[in-house]
């Protein structure tokens, strides 16, 4: 019984063991793929995330680009200006407010020329105005970043964002198209304005997961696009009042900053992040400006939101493995039972007809596979056993028979020993009395030959004589006996 149970779990063990390895394996390299394919969905992300905001920088640009033409044709009509200037504003929905300024003293009898038309959102946030204004802050045009850096250098691009005294209500990035005349000499700036607020409710509306969010810097470390609106005032990405920061965070918006890709953790908040980096790169198209754009961007996900899916996947498929093995067990360990239990009653019949049950009837099976071939084998076996047992029983028989004879012969012949030896004892005793008185008369004779008579000594003779003739007598009858016997045991032998 225990040596079928060791056998039970030898095989179910055995079974489970390798079913285990291979399930672990698999599995093993199924979350891997699992966690390599949620990093390349996330890159993936990042990637849609630098085409989305591209696509809106592009469509305020071709706006731009498509008014720049018509008022080059009309550059001596100031009040022109600002109906391209509102038009660029109407027509595009991420544009916050554009600006056409020109240098000092462009236009007869006026200094400074600013068409400025920009949306005022209303005291309740409901609603916004379109404003028309001749000036931008409290500073000159002039010196602003956005007009100098073009009228300079001929720059065409993206300025980095524009916070605190440098707008007039909410941090901005403009886009900046310097005015040149017919003798390509330029002679004003189209500063195209879009607000942070407005482009990070546009790229985070697409959430990347349900707790991540896109972040967009500026190569100085300001923030362009963040879901914490507090964030897009703050001056730059290291200057977090009111939080202890975790360095690991501190070095990698130092490897956006830096211009680096990839992919990083950080701890916030005792939980563990991950972001995707990438420089920020637009989409070469035709006429379209190349100035390069120092900015960065990424996708910040908790860890959860990537792995924890997974996670809970490999545990429903740890759990589902736990459960199949277990399930496997019991019905191997069932069907095991079910299979070996003919064979337990086989071994408990050899059992039993080693103990000498020679005539038990096996029982009936209905198989066709091994354990029928060896009930069946062992069944012959029986037969052929019971077969010998019987012959052994016959001869057996036998050789009691042979035995009776053989004892009963012997007693006889122990009989008749017996009745020799007496018969040989008496006849010894007969011999010895003659031969005792053939010695006596020798010794007499021959000690006192002298002094014996001729009659003493004829009577001495004749007694000798007589003496020995019935000590012949004796002796042949011995002999006679003996010749008997040996002609009886004769044809016995």
């Amino acid at each position: 019984m225990h040596r079928f149970t060791r056998l039970h779990l030898l095989i179910v063990g055995e079974t489970l063991l390798l079913l285990a390895v291979t399930l672990g394996i698999l599995a093993y390299f199924s979350h891997k793929a699992l966690r390599e394919e949620a990093m390349r969905n996330d890159e993936l992300t990042l990637d849609g995330t630098v085409q989305n905001i591209d696509n809106i920088l592009l469509s305020v640009e071709q706006a731009t680009g498509r008014i720049y033409d018509d008022l080059l044709e009309h550059l001596d009509q100031p009040d022109r200006m600002y109906a391209y200037s509102r038009d660029l504003v109407e027509s595009n929905p991420y544009i916050n407010g554009c600006a056409i300024c020109f240098k000092p003293g462009y236009y007869p009898g006026k200094d400074l020329f600013m068409a400025y038309v920009h949306h005022v959102t209303s005291a309740k946030g409901t609603d916004s105005a379109l404003v028309t204004s001749e000036t931008f802050t409290n500073r000159p045009y002039t010196e602003q970043v956005w007009y100098a850096e073009p009228m300079k250098t001929g720059w065409t691009g993206w300025t980095d964002p524009l916070k605190g005294p440098n707008t007039e209500c909410e941090p901005l990035v403009t886009f900046c198209l310097p005015i040149t005349d017919k003798h390509n000499e330029r002679v004003g700036v189209i500063g195209v304005d879009v607000s942070l607020h407005q482009l990070s409710e546009i790229i985070l509306a697409a959430k990347p997961s349900e707790n991540g969010y896109s972040v967009l810097l500026a190569h100085n470390g300001l923030y362009i696009v963040h879901p914490d609106k507090e964030k897009l005032i703050n001056p730059n990405i290291f200057s977090q009042k009111g939080r202890d920061v975790d360095a690991s965070e501190l070095d990698a918006a130092k490897a956006m900053v830096n211009g680096e890709s990839g992919k990083m953790t950080f701890r916030r908040d005792h939980c563990n992040w991950w972001v995707f980096y990438k420089p920020f790169e637009t989409v070469e198209w035709k006429g379209r400006s190349s100035g390069d754009i120092n900015w960065s961007v990424g996708v910040v996900y908790p860890e959860e939101d990537i792995f924890g899916k997974h996670d809970v996947l490999l545990w429903l498929v740890l759990g589902i493995i736990i459960a199949g093995l277990l399930v496997f067990y019991i019905l191997g360990r069932w069907m095991i039972r079910k299979q070996l239990k003919p064979v337990k009653k086989l071994a408990a019949l050899a059992n039993h007809i080693a103990e000498g049950n020679y005539n038990e009837t096996l029982p009936f099976i209905d198989r066709h596979d091994e354990i029928g071939l060896l009930q069946n084998r062992f069944k012959q076996m029986q037969h052929s056993l019971q077969d010998q047992v019987e012959k052994l029983k016959e001869e057996t028989a036998v050789l009691y028979q042979h035995g009776d004879i053989q004892l009963a012969a012997y007693d006889k012949t122990l009989e008749v020993d017996k009745m020799k030896t007496s018969f040989l004892n008496y006849m010894t005793n007969q011999i010895s009395v003659p031969v005792e008185g053939i010695d006596k008369a020798v010794t007499a004779l021959c000690n006192n030959y002298q002094e014996f008579s001729k009659e003493e000594k004829d009577r001495l003779v004749d007694n000798i004589q007589l003496q020995t003739q019935t000590t012949v007598e004796l002796l042949d009858h011995v002999a006679h006996f003996a010749e008997t016997e040996t002609g009886k045991e004769a044809p016995n032998d």
